[in-house]
């Protein structure tokens, strides 16, 4: 069970052998993204991060932030899709 700003989620399934993965992911994500995550433009769900913004450069920083914090925290595949 994990904790986001719209509540308390638990996966349906476990896969073998990565019992506790997944949540200690979600967990790390969390504590490195929290405040951006506590003003709702960004959104964590295991292997993604959303980000919602209302205006093109907030985005575009918004962007550059969460890709620092993972670099500054050695997370070693970022992808922007979009």
């Amino acid at each position: 069970m994990f904790t986001t700003p719209e509540g308390l989620f638990e996966p349906t399934m476990i896969f073998f052998g990565l019992i506790n993965l997944l949540i200690m992911f979600q967990t790390m994500i969390n504590k490195i993204l929290w405040d951006l995550i506590n003003t709702r433009e960004v959104a964590s769900f295991f292997n993604k991060i959303i980000i919602e913004t209302k205006e093109e450069k907030k985005h575009d920083e918004v962007v550059k932030e969460v890709v620092r914090r993972l670099a500054e925290y050695k997370a070693r595949e970022v992808q922007v899709e979009g």
